[in-house]
């Protein structure tokens, strides 16, 4: 275990590593931070730090550099989440409330993410498998073919066209509208195939043939994989710090091109917590020189989906995880008032 003092040295030299770019000696540490300790004593906490892994010497110069275990034990140790001014909160309730619809939510969140952080957003649409039904449509659009829109309670709308075979009628189609919203409204949507299975058999027998086939495209369309949607912004602001990656950004704009990398990146939405991995925690090699900001954010206390940033190791902690806190938090409100 580290003492409190080399705790606030090794703070310290983070700090001082993300605001200058440059390696920190321990003349500057004590010239720029209250330690309480000379030089000397710098230099020898410093010695113990660099003996236990937490920083490097990355060339012959005297100063040192946070390694991914030093960042890890600032993010798990010192780094409290950097609270958002009240002129910034403003300003994301602003800008996120004239969204108009889910895909503008998703859009929004993922620039006001990039801007705010200056790295990488990603935002994950919300899940359908963890989703509830808010209302289902059904519309005539010829005789034997029909529209079914499903729509989520976190706004999302999903459309599928149905060919019955055989001419379906209005007054068939308005009863089965009708059943199909007051067995699965308000309900999740795992619960739905068990709610529906016996609705053929409440038909004549000359419409189950198609109220089955309804009833098939809607299932099918809440077990799709649709929840791997992602959305990425800012991708641009890595060429801000090109120099933090050791040859080239080239493995990490490769990576970010995956969004099945991406998704496990952020992780499952079921653990609505802040998720922070630094480096060589990531397990996709193209993005061991970058670190991981993630949080669940959901219309009620169970997350539905993800959103976070990727930047480079040498990154504002602190700041990052308060903007993306509080932005999935904005979310959240306004999925669930929509």
């Amino acid at each position: 275990m580290l003492s409190e003092r080399r705790l606030e040295v090794l703070r310290a030299i983070v700090q001082d590593y993300v605001g200058t770019e440059e390696p920190v000696g321990s003349k500057a540490l004590t010239e720029r931070h209250k330690l309480g300790v000379s030089p000397a004593t710098v230099r020898n906490d410093m010695a113990v730090l660099e003996d236990e892994g937490f920083i490097a010497q990355p060339h012959t110069s005297a100063g040192r550099i946070p390694t991914d275990k030093g960042y890890r034990l600032f993010v798990d140790r010192l780094a409290g989440v950097k609270p958002m001014t009240s002129p910034e909160r403003r300003a994301i309730q602003s800008f996120l409330d004239k969204a108009v619809d889910l895909d503008d939510v998703v859009g929004r969140t993922v620039r006001l993410l990039a801007q705010l952080t200056r790295q990488v957003a990603v935002v994950q649409y919300p899940s359908l498998t963890r989703s509830t039904v808010r209302h289902v449509e059904l519309l005539s659009l010829a005789p034997a073919r029909l529209m079914l829109v499903l729509i989520t309670d976190t706004g999302r709308v999903e459309q599928r066209m149905i060919d019955c075979g055989t001419p379906f009628g209005e007054t068939s189609l308005a009863d089965l509208r009708a059943r199909l919203n007051s067995r699965i409204v308000g309900r999740r949507f795992s619960d739905v195939p068990q709610l529906v299975q016996d609705l053929p058999e409440s038909f004549e027998e000359g419409d189950r043939g198609t109220v089955s086939t309804v009833l098939a495209t809607l299932l099918e369309t809440l077990v799709e994989e649709t929840e791997e949607r992602l959305v990425i912004g800012g991708t641009a602001n890595l060429t801000r710090f090109g120099h933090d990656f050791p040859l080239t950004i080239r493995p990490v704009l490769e990576a970010l091109e995956e969004h099945v990398v991406l998704l496990k990146l952020l992780g499952e939405a079921e653990h609505p917590g802040m998720t922070v991995r630094i480096g060589h925690e990531n397990a996709h090699e193209g993005l061991n020189s970058t670190s991981v900001v993630a949080v669940g954010y959901g219309s009620g206390d169970e997350a539905v989906a993800k959103l976070g940033v990727v930047g480079p190791t040498r990154m504002d902690y602190p700041g990052t995880m308060g903007a993306v806190r509080a932005v999935a938090r904005y979310v959240g409100q306004i999925l669930a008032e929509s």
